[in-house]
């Protein structure tokens, strides 16, 4: 029997092969609707479901390590605590910092340094601390030099450097200008020492300063 002479009204006379293949078409439309209009939806929530699961499981297990290892983290705390309590307390006071550009001084002088130039500078304030930088010009040989830059880090607070310049010290007008290892030099330096601002004051300005051009 031919497509044409299938009476559509009367689905009943049909013939048991084109009902078979009108249920099967009829069928694969059922699922291919519930498919897209039901299941595909539910597909997509289940794989984002899949996907947040993973996610939460490598959460969990990042914050399961954190905690076994919750001791260890508590040790590590307290003893940064108690290092960076160490290092506050190599900050000199308001009151100290005189002393300690007192110290660097003498420190040249003990060197054998001949200072031309020691000038503290305006104090620059820092989250929890203020940094005054020290412009120095000293005239003496490389051994000299050492020994200086060995004195500043020996000291009991803690004083950085930098901008280090060394060069030939000038021709003097009574003599001539010397050569070799014992020959005079100039160092210009930026020393810079720290200090702790309390939390209930507010950065201050420097005083007086420590030395001034010879």
């Amino acid at each position: 029997m031919n497509l044409n002479e299938l009476d559509f009204n009367n689905i009943g006379s049909w013939p048991n092969p084109a009902k078979a293949v009108a249920v099967g078409v009829l069928c694969i439309a059922v699922l291919g609707a519930g498919y897209w209009f039901d299941t595909k939806s539910q597909w997509e929530t289940l794989t984002q479901s899949r996907q947040q699961e993973q996610e939460l499981k490598q959460t969990f297990e990042a914050k399961q390590r954190k905690a076994a290892n919750l001791d260890a983290y508590q040790q590590q705390m307290a003893e940064m605590k108690q290092s960076f309590g160490a290092m506050l307390r190599q900050l000199p006071s308001q009151t100290e910092v005189e002393g300690l550009l007192v110290d660097i001084s003498q420190t040249g002088l003990a060197s054998g340094l001949e200072f031309e130039l020691f000038k503290p500078e305006a104090e620059i304030p820092r989250d929890f601390y203020a940094e005054l930088p020290i412009r120095i010009k000293v005239t003496g040989s490389y051994h000299q030099f050492g020994n200086f830059i060995s004195g500043i880090a020996a000291l009991p607070r803690i004083v950085t450097l930098h901008d280090i310049s060394i060069t030939q010290a000038p021709q003097k007008e009574t003599g001539k200008k010397g050569t070799g290892p014992s020959a005079p030099l100039v160092m210009e330096i930026t020393a810079k020492t720290y200090r702790y601002l309390e939390e209930t004051k507010k950065p201050a300005g420097t005083g007086q300063p420590a030395g001034s051009k010879t």
